[in-house]
């Protein structure tokens, strides 16, 4: 454990997704299981998928999108697990590649060279779900020992949820996929 309240410290990745918007689902499952949460956001993300001030009042910290310069204090302790919800066809392929050009890709890139245990839940419309480069990335990143959740691609509705009478987007299962060995 690295935080200093005794308490594990999850990341939470945010990508650009219409389900991000109950994200604080999964921040509010967390800290009731016990975890200390830190939320970063791709760039994308960070234009109105969630809402961003709500998550940093639960968190009780900044949502970072951006590199800080050497200079600046990290704001987050090292990661004792990674969530990565929604995630989304881009980031999983880019994750997948190794191109770390944006700090959400950069950490979990990282994380996965530490061995940090990696929870996904996929949040990818079936055409793009059906190209190769995706399936390829699934397949390497299940090899690097990335955990997945079922796939999501489900219209959101308000706050996330599903519309339609489909069910909604699973947030608590990444948790469960972080206990499991």
């Amino acid at each position: 454990m690295t935080s200093q309240a005794g308490k594990p410290f999850l990341y939470v990745i945010v990508c650009a997704a219409g389900t991000a918007a109950g994200v604080t689902r999964l921040i509010g499952a967390a800290q009731a299981r016990g975890w200390e949460v830190g939320v970063l956001a791709t760039p994308v993300a960070m234009g109105g998928f969630f809402d961003t001030a709500a998550v940093e009042e639960m968190t009780g910290r900044p949502v970072r999108s951006a590199w800080r310069s050497p200079a600046d204090p990290r704001p987050f302790p090292p990661p004792d697990a990674v969530v990565v919800a929604p995630a989304t066809f881009n980031t999983v392929n880019k994750w997948a590649a190794g191109l770390a050009d944006t700090l959400a890709v950069g950490t979990l890139c990282e994380a996965a060279g530490l061995g940090v245990p990696i929870a996904v839940l996929p949040c990818v419309a079936d055409a793009l779900a059906a190209h190769p480069a995706y399936r390829e990335s699934l397949l390497r990143l299940r090899g690097m020992g990335v955990r997945f959740g079922e796939p999501y691609a489900g219209p959101p509705g308000e706050d996330g949820e599903a519309d339609g009478g489909r069910p909604g987007f699973a947030w608590e299962s990444a948790l469960d996929l972080l206990e499991r060995p």
